[in-house]
């Protein structure tokens, strides 16, 4: 018997059976009820605490496409001074908004961070290149420049340098008070690994508001951070950073829609107040790429609503919360920086009394 001869014709007969029946494309488009299903490159991945998968996006997180006058002198000048901006390297949605507006947050210490956070879309390296020692200063001279009354300045992580990057993050600081005195800064910093000491230096600095994001609640920190971040890490950032100087605010912020629990934010929520944080901001996540941590949940704008409510009334001096929220927005930035007008007055005339 020719075993071979049999084989090879068998073979033939369901290559043939192949060629005639559905393609792969056809077959994971789909399924046996005849509805199509999500292939590979478009499924989202199973987040905690999952339980929708949503298509579009609603109406309430679309924004218009950036442009202006503004928009162009503001990118134009950035990049004649080879600045960085968090508006591009995490694609934010309201860049229209504050770049029209004639407003940024300055990014320190490069456009490569040397954590990989599942929501981030700020690009990675173990090794970044080195820090630019003319940057403190460069940037000092562009704001004061620009005559804005509040900046936001934040930055990447950099675990390669041994302080974190803060010596360079309070130079800045320190360059900017002594170009423009009245001038309200608020930086956004990293957790500097920890580093208390590090905190300290950027919190005597000379700004106005340390801010320092804890990003999602407890459960969700090992999926949606990088593992050399921390919930109790980041709160002994903020409870560190108040108590090193008097007269600064502090803030955070949370995202939602990455599969938590309303009383997990709640919870967040009260740890954060534990800890002496003065503003908090809650914006919806929104996946910035495909490669990303998938949205869990897209949450209406009357649930934001209900947050601002309850957070204010638990004892937080302001909350900025919606979709479009993010932890540098505008509109909190206005409150903010009204407040510390505020404050600075009343010092002012407490003294006069005395």
């Amino acid at each position: 018997i020719n075993v071979s001869s049999r084989t090879s014709s068998s073979m033939a007969g369901f290559a043939e059976k192949i060629k005639a029946g559905p393609s792969l494309g056809e077959f994971l488009q789909v399924n046996p009820s005849g509805s199509a299903c999500e292939t590979s490159e478009t499924a989202p991945r199973a987040s905690p605490n999952t339980k929708k998968k949503f298509g579009n996006k609603p109406k309430w997180v679309t924004v218009e496409s950036p442009g202006g006058e503004n928009f162009g002198r503001l990118k134009t000048s950035l990049r004649d001074l080879k600045l960085h901006t968090v508006c591009e390297e995490a694609k934010c949605p309201n860049v229209a908004e504050c770049w029209g507006g004639g407003t940024a947050t300055i990014m320190l210490m490069g456009d490569m961070c040397t954590r990989g956070c599942r929501f981030c879309s700020v690009k990675t390296a173990k090794a970044p290149p080195p820090l630019d020692p003319n940057e403190p200063r460069n940037v000092a001279e562009a704001i004061t420049k620009w005559g804005l009354e509040y900046v936001v300045l934040t930055s990447v992580d950099r675990d390669d340098l041994s302080d974190g990057g803060s010596s360079h993050f309070a130079q800045t600081v320190q360059n900017l008070r002594s170009m423009n005195p009245t001038l309200l800064i608020e930086c956004l910093t990293p957790d500097f690994g920890g580093d208390l000491h590090a905190v300290e230096h950027v919190a005597k600095s000379g700004l106005n508001v340390y801010a320092h994001n804890i990003e999602t609640v407890e459960n969700l920190q090992r999926y949606v951070r990088d593992h050399r971040a921390g919930y109790r890490q980041s709160l002994s950032v903020l409870e560190h950073a108040k108590k090193s100087t008097t007269g600064i605010l502090t803030k955070s912020s949370i995202m939602l829609g990455c599969g938590e629990t309303a009383e997990e934010v709640r919870q967040s929520l009260k740890d954060l107040l534990a800890v002496g944080v003065d503003v908090v901001t809650l914006g919806q996540y929104l996946r910035p790429t495909k490669k990303h941590m998938a949205v869990s949940e897209f949450v209406a704008p009357e649930v934001f609503d209900q947050w601002k409510l309850e957070a204010e009334q638990m004892g937080f001096k302001y909350c900025a919360s919606g979709p479009l929220v993010r932890s540098s927005y505008r509109a909190g930035e206005f409150y903010i920086q009204s407040l510390l007008r505020s404050q600075h007055n009343t010092a002012q005339h407490a003294a006069h009394a005395v």
